[in-house]
């Protein structure tokens, strides 16, 4: 069964609630009660002014299962909550205030479009993700098995001595039955204070997803809805000048491509692995969220209202200055730029990236992709920086992640004790300091380790597994298959040859083993896969210090 979620977001275009018309608009003496399926194809006049509030969440949180499970009981008649419609006075439109997934569902259905086809494709400017293919074709699978199409019921009726008799009761059904509307009266204010009431008390929205929601104009919620689709999508900074819009987009895939891709599948199958695990998936968007926040140094209290009343300012500290609301897209790009800065430090291949492999700092010892410690690695890495530390670490490289990967399992206690995302990042920042102080010191791990678990501020709770703690069954679990790939790709990983540690495929430069400048040739011999920071920066520091690499 496909675990992906099946993403529908293209089929109701979003709009701001206060848009306007040019025309005059003549209000409604009557609003319709039901809304038959005819009225949702795509030359519909209903579907063609259908819309979805520009602060709606993304439509892409059912299974193909639950989709393919809504069109069928539509089909038989069964009972489905009512659809809360709004009808803006001022554009004609109309908004969908609840109800938008099972509108979806039902328009996906008609459309033959489950994030694939025809809007899906312009809506995501071609670029569809594997997952969201994957779960595309599971759900017109499942449906096809189910119900059938709806051209092949809309073709039932016309046709009835070659269908089924299946087919031809659930077209009679299609004729007769509709969704059942309600409508909510009143000015914009009103509308949205109901989208917000109606969805806290259904399926309450994720708190990372309304604090968005609620700072749609700032720049730092603008730059991770950017990036987390890579610049496709619903495009939230539109209304910005056309150059800033492109270098916005531009932005947006670079650090999509740096963090995101490969591709990442529901288990590890290769050794090419992402930076920043699945792009599509739940935990993503709030990762990429955090990371903005970070790298900008944007607090809770700058962007909502609701921590800045909660919070004193210190007598000894200056007030906290609140994030604006982003009208040009500037300081978005401002913002997008130091992001980009922050991630290409720790993948790709620019001169300053240290090339972390991934399955040393970013995946548990189960092969979990852990947001935590993608959060934390780019906190160290800053850190490092700040500090003039780069050259220190480069030198103690090896040792540095030759314990980590010992003690792979440390990571899965911190996340398994703090929680995930936020909560444990401050602990695995810190078991990275303590261990690369512990090293520059020349100790070894059982002191590194002691001293770990004497930490207080904040804990390390970590501790060495015995096989006493490892239990397993016969057949090889998920997380065990994962554990295995992973284990292969480190113990196969190609090293740099300047600082040994490994290297990532899509993180390494050749280096001249004699420089240019002192006579070396552009020969094979003459090279040499390195990190891109250790053929740079580190490489060059040593050398200006005569010391010899």
């Amino acid at each position: 069964m496909a675990k992906h979620m099946v993403n529908l977001d293209a089929l109701i275009p979003r709009e701001d609630f206060e848009a306007a018309s040019p025309e005059a608009l003549t209000q409604p003496s009557g609003l319709m009660a039901n809304l038959g399926v005819a009225e949702l194809g795509p030359e519909s006049f209903m579907y063609n002014v259908l819309r979805k509030p520009d602060f709606q969440r993304e439509t892409a949180n059912w299974t193909p299962d639950k989709v393919a499970a809504l069109v069928r009981s539509f089909l038989e008649g069964d009972l489905i909550p009512a659809i809360i419609l709004w009808r803006s006075p001022k554009s004609g439109n109309i908004f969908a205030i609840d109800g938008a997934h099972r509108l979806s569902a039902l328009i996906a259905w008609v459309h033959d479009d489950y994030g694939d086809k025809h809007r899906s494709l312009r809506f995501f400017d071609g670029v569809i993700p594997s997952e969201q293919q994957k779960a595309a074709e599971a759900t017109r699978k499942l449906i096809q098995n189910s119900v059938g199409s709806f051209s092949e019921l809309k073709a039932a009726l016309q046709n009835p001595d070659t269908t089924s008799s299946e087919k031809l009761r659930l077209a009679r059904n299609l004729s007769a039955f509709a969704l059942q509307l309600q409508w909510v009266n009143g000015e914009a204010e009103k509308a949205e204070s109901s989208f917000f009431r109606i969805n806290q008390q259904a399926t309450p929205i994720d708190p990372t997803e309304l604090d968005m929601i609620k700072a749609r104009h700032k720049p730092n919620a603008l730059a991770a809805r950017a990036f987390i689709r890579a610049g496709t999508g619903h495009k939230y900074w539109s209304s910005f000048d056309d150059p800033i819009q492109i270098e916005i987009e531009s932005l947006a895939k670079d650090v999509y491509d740096l963090i995101f891709r490969p591709t990442l599948d529901m288990s590890i199958r290769s050794t090419d692995l992402p930076v920043a695990g699945r792009g599509y998936s739940a935990d993503s968007l709030k990762m990429v969220f955090e990371l903005v926040n970070f790298v900008n140094k944007l607090r809770p209290e700058m962007w909502q209202p609701e921590a800045n009343g909660r919070r004193r300012t210190p007598a000894n500290q200056s007030a906290i200055s609140t994030l604006a609301d982003d009208p040009d897209g500037t300081v978005t790009l401002e913002f997008m730029r130091a992001t980009k800065r922050a991630a290409s430090k720790i993948a790709g291949n620019s001169p300053a990236s240290l090339g972390l492999h991934p399955a040393v700092y970013f995946y548990s010892a189960t092969g979990r992709f852990q947001p935590a410690a993608f959060l934390a690695a780019v906190a160290f890495t800053q850190e490092l920086v700040e500090k003039r530390r780069l050259v220190r670490y480069t030198e103690l490289r090896i040792k540095f992640e030759g314990f980590l990967v010992k003690y792979k399992h440390f990571l899965n206690q911190i996340v398994q004790s703090y929680g995930s995302l936020q909560r444990s990042v401050p602990p695995i920042l810190e078991m990275y300091k303590v261990l690369l102080e512990s090293l520059t010191e020349g100790l070894e791990d059982e002191a590194i380790i002691k001293r770990m678990q004497a930490n207080s501020n904040p804990r390390l709770p970590v501790k060495i597994i015995t096989e006493d703690d490892r239990k397993h069954g016969r057949n090889f679990s998920s997380d065990t298959k994962n554990a295995i790939v992973l284990k292969a790709t480190l113990d196969s990983a190609p090293v740099c040859q300047i600082c040994n540690a490994r290297l990532h495929l899509r993180s390494m430069t050749i280096d001249h083993k004699i420089r240019k400048e002192d006579g070396g040739n552009g020969d094979a011999d003459n090279g040499q896969l390195t990190h891109p920071y250790c053929n740079s920066g580190y490489k060059e520091s040593r050398q200006l210090s005569g010391t010899t690499i």
